[in-house]
This record gives structure tokens, C-alpha cells and sequence, in this order.
């Protein structure tokens, strides 16, 4: 059967009262609201969402990844900000990676692994916010995992982009000088040696061993046992420095939000290493604007300059906050945001940018129970499957998050040991008068920030979640004035683009992954109704009680 990818929603809004969960993956957005059904709050029906994403959607995430959160507790009215990403080995070399000839971080070898924080993760948000157990809400995807479950369609072809990679075949067009040898073990997540097509059935067996393992012994089951041990020597057989001890040094951090005002409403973002502070100055130079007043053209014309910017400031902010502890406040701060107005020259377009490599493979899912609580929740290998180094008998591919370092000593973000890189990966959250607002995020690399500004600026204008999510996208890119573009917009927006000197790059069909995916949840403050949509461009939906 074939598919033409054409994203024509005409998706009404999901709306309840008791307990919602959005995600890209139907049975996983399931596997959260049975949670809730049962009596779980946001941060129980979240990890047993995330823990179901990792079976069904492998392409995209994994145990070997990492995350971010934004947990709201309609108790206390708090935003905390939880931090799963995980660090460089401890004998990191970034002298001996530009003697193997690299100018750049390699993507698929062992060099580009970082410990992986997702599964601490889930740990960490059940152990400061959740009411049940690991080993009940892993019970779900341990279940898929074992039993098979039919692949979606845009999965399906996602899997295809990754079969190469996973088998390492010998005509594989890699950006890497040095492959390794084969391996065997991406047979784990393939059939019969290939990806499966949409509406095949799966199983993922050592997948499901491995998340019995982390039921029994909750998350040392990844960073003290036997996995460990494992995981580090095929990192090493590829060329990276991970071993047993930097997974039992590792362990995920709660930090303070960052937020900006804009249109009405608080942004709140996870502070740096993830690129969530772009978003941030975006808003805010946006709120310094008022680009209420300006026409859809000089509006959007005007978006675009203000993302510019917000990526200039990431390049430079975005780093692990152990490396120097300067506080990133102030950036999000009006004072800030009218002070960069007189750098905006929107009339043209501008071709000295650049903000790194990105990947556009992610999961996002949100979730808010009854009570109001909400966590929103992103998870990620980076590009696909990460690095496709799967660990022997487990079904874990290990992500490839160490392509966020740099080997220029100058770099903020140079390699180092016990080292967090730059991440693309931010969920969001938005309220208003200190009540939740909006549990959002929107997965794609380099496009998260531009989306969260372009979806946001859409919520506060007066559209509901679905429309928001529906409308077409722009995305600035980070190399001489391209901007990928989406079908539906005005011709006088295309032709004004033009004439600034844009060199558009139109995006259609299953390209539009370029675009991101997310999920919106609304709350609205006097009735507690929920109010969700699902991005047209992934295989989910939102799913309530």
C-alpha cells in the first residue's frame, strides 16, 4: 500500500475533564490514559507513555536516549524542569578524534555516545512527582514489545531511512570515515534483516527482556548491572571511551524553568543544555515588537529575524551550565528583548547565520490529568535510531547526542569529559496568571523553537490546539538565508519572502518530518476542560477520559 503523505487535517479538537494524553504513536497515547484511568497522575501516565514510545517508534527514540521534562503541580502552581541527558565518557579525547581525520564530530560511531539518561529519567520524575511504580507501568510495553504490534504508516517509512545504519551495510553512505565492523546485533530491530512496512506485525524480543529487567530492578537494572558492561564494550569496539563507571556516575538533575512573557502568557522552557532559550528570546524580542500591528507578510518576515537572533544567542548560551555557571535570566527579560530590537533588520533576508547539525527524529507526548497536573515529555537518539550501535541481546540502540560537541577549543559546547552537549530536544509549557495554560512540544531538531514560537503565537491568537498544530510552517535554516516552507501559505507571503532575498525550499509529503510533530493540551482555567490536538504530519493522536 502506498502513501502520498498529504496533510489535509480536518481534525476537530479532543476535549475532556478527567485526564488526556497526546503522542505521536495511538498505543503508547493508550498506554498513558489506561494509567489515569486507574489512578495515575501526569508524571505515572507520562513514563508509562514514554516507556511504550520506546517499543512502538524505536526510530525515533530509545532505553539508549535521552530526555527533558516540564512537570506542572496544580498544587503548588510550580513548573519544575527535569534534566535526563546524559554526559560524555570520562576519557573523551577530542585531540585523538581529529587525529582519526575528522573536522567534526562523527554522527555513528562509538565517539558520538553519551551515557543514556532516559530510563533514569523515568526514575527521577516518578520518584519526585509520581504515586506508582516503575514495574506497573512498564508493564505495557513490555507486553507490545514481546507480543508484536502492527507498525504505523509513518513510522513504517521512518524505519526504512534507518535499515542501513542498523545493519551497516557495506554501501551505507555514511558522513564517517570509520564505520566498525558489522554488526550483528541490528538485527534486533529489524524483520527478517529489513524494516517492516506499515501494517506489518513486529515483536521486539530483547527489547522486552530488557525492559523486564528494568521493572525488576528499576533503573540501576541500566547504570550498575550487567547492561552497562555491555553497552560499554561495544562502544569501545567502535571507537568510543564509555565504560561501566561513567554509567554509575550518571545521574539526571531538577533545575528552575527559564520563562519569558509573551502575548498574555508565560513561555517556560528547560534552561540550557537545551536550545529551549532560542524560543525564549524569540518570544520576548517578538513581545518588544508588538508584531500584533504589522500584516501577515511583515509579521511573519519579522518571526523569522527574531528566531534569527535566538539562534545566535543559543550558539553562544547553550552548554552545559557545569561549565560555567552564568545565569541565562536575564536573556528572557523585556529589558533584553527591546535592546535587541535595534539589531533587527527584517527588510532583507540574512546569509551569515549558522546554528550546527541537526536530527529530526524525536518523540514527544503530553499529558494532564484531572487534577491539572501536567507533564510535558521529550525523548531522543538524535538522528533515527542515534548512532544504530545496538547493544548485543538487548534491543537498545545507543544514541549519537555526542555530535552536539564541538572540537574547536574555542567552542562552548568543545568536548570534554563528563561533558553534557548542545541538545535540540525541549519540551514546553505555558501558563497564564500562574495556572496552566498549555502542555506542548513540537519534536524535530534545529524546528523545535521555531515551532514552539510559531504554534504558541497561534494558541494566543485565538486558535485551538488542532488549528495551531494544522497551520503551515516555516523553518529557518542555518545555512545563507534557506527557509523550508510548507504548502499554504498566502501568495503574498511567498512573494514578499522572495523579495527579502529568501531562497525558499518547499516542503511536501513525508518531507514535511522536516517540519516536526507535536501535541498540544490546553487547559482552560474556569472549567478545567481539556482541550488537545494532534500534529497531521505523525501517526498519533490525543486520547481522552
Amino acid at each position: 500500500m502506498d502513501y502520498d503523505f498529504e496533510f489535509r487535517s480536518r481534525r476537530s479538537c479532543v476535549m475532556s475533564t478527567r485526564g488526556m494524553v497526546a503522542a505521536s504513536q495511538p498505543l503508547a497515547a493508550q498506554a498513558g490514559l489506561d494509567v489515569l484511568k486507574r489512578g495515575g497522575n501526569a508524571a505515572d501516565a507520562a513514563v508509562a507513555t514514554a516507556a511504550m514510545m520506546v517499543v512502538v517508534e524505536p526510530v525515533s527514540n530509545g532505553i539508549g536516549g535521552d530526555a527533558f521534562a516540564l512537570y506542572f503541580d496544580a498544587k503548588t502552581k510550580q513548573i519544575s524542569a527535569l534534566n535526563a541527558s546524559g554526559r560524555s565518557a570520562a576519557g573523551s579525547d577530542a585531540k585523538a578524534i581529529r587525529q582519526r581525520g575528522y573536522k567534526q564530530m562523527p554522527l555513528f560511531t562509538g565517539a558520538a555516545v553519551t551515557v543514556p539518561g532516559v530510563v533514569r529519567g523515568w526514575g527521577d520524575m516518578l520518584e519526585r512527582h509520581g504515586t506508582q511504580k516503575l514495574s506497573e507501568l512498564l508493564k505495557p510495553a513490555i507486553e507490545t514489545a514481546e507480543n508484536g504490534y502492527p507498525v504505523t504508516e509513518w513510522i513504517g517509512h521512518a524505519w526504512r531511512n534507518s535499515a542501513k545504519c542498523l545493519r551497516r551495510d557495506a554501501d551505507w553512505k555514511s558522513p564517517d570515515i570509520e564505520q566498525g565492523p558489522p554488526q550483528p546485533s541490528g538485527q534486533e530491530l529489524l524483520l527478517d534483516g529489513r524494516a517492516p512496512v506499515p501494517g506489518e506485525v513486529i515483536t521486539l524480543k530483547t527489547m522486552g527482556e530488557t525492559l523486564r529487567g528494568i521493572a525488576a530492578d528499576g533503573p540501576d537494572f541500566i547504570y550498575k548491572g550487567e547492561f552497562a558492561g555491555k553497552a560499554a564494550a561495544h562502544v569501545q569496539k567502535y571507537g568510543g571511551w564509555l565504560t561501566p563507571e561513567d554509567f554509575a556516575a550518571h545521574q539526571g538533575e531538577w533545575a528552575e524553568p527559564l520563562s519569558t512573557d509573551y502575548h498574555g502568557a508565560k513561555l517556560c522552557e528547560c534552561p540550557p543544555n537545551g536550545q529551549g532559550l532560542a524560543a525564549l528570546v524569540a518570544c520576548n524580542i517578538a513581545e518588544a515588537a508588538n508584531i500584533d500591528r504589522m500584516d501577515e507578510p511583515e509579521r511573519i518576515a519579522h518571526m523569522i529575524e527574531f528566531m534569527r537572533v535566538g539562534f545566535e544567542v543559543a550558539q553562544k548560551e547553550v552548554f552545559d551550565p557545569k561549565w560555567a555557571k552564568v545565569d541565562k535570566k536575564h536573556l528572557c527579560e523585556r529589558a533584553y528583548g527591546i535592546s535587541r530590537l535595534v539589531d533587527i533588520d527584517a527588510s532583507r533576508a540574512h546569509t551569515g547565520h549558522t546554528f550546527g547539525r541537526t536530527g529530526n527524529d524525536t518523540i514527544y507526548l503530553s499529558v494532564v490529568d484531572g487534577q491539572g497536573n501536567a507533564c510535558s515529555w521529550i525523548q531522543s537518539c538524535y538522528m533515527g535510531t542515534g548512532t544504530g550501535l545496538i547493544v548485543p541481546g538487548t534491543g537498545v540502540s545507543l544514541q549519537n547526542r555526542g555530535a552536539g560537541f564541538s572540537l574547536d577549543k574555542e567552542h562552548p559546547n568543545y568536548l570534554e569529559p563528563r561533558k553534557r552537549p548542545y541538545h535540540t530536544i525541549i519540551p514546553a509549557m505555558s501558563t497564564r496568571n500562574g495556572e496552566l495554560h498549555a502542555c506542548f512540544g513540537i519534536m524535530g531538531g534545529h524546528m523545535q523553537p521555531q515551532a514552539h514560537f510559531q504554534v504558541l503565537t497561534h494558541l494566543l491568537n485565538g486558535m485551538n490546539p488542532q488549528q495551531a498544530l494544522d497551520m503551515p510552517r516555516w523553518q529557518l535554516m542555518g545555512n545563507g538565508g534557506k527557509l523550508l516552507i510548507e504548502p499554504g501559505f498566502d501568495d503574498a507571503v511567498i512573494d514578499d519572502l522572495e523579495s527579502r532575498g529568501y531562497r525558499l525550499q518547499f516542503v511536501d509529503g513525508f518531507e514535511s518530518i522536516h517540519m516536526g510533530g507535536g501535541q498540544v493540551i490546553l487547559r482552560a482555567p474556569d472549567s478545567g476542560v481539556l482541550i488537545a490536538g494532534s500534529d497531521p504530519r505523525k501517526d498519533g493522536c490525543a486520547v481522552a477520559w
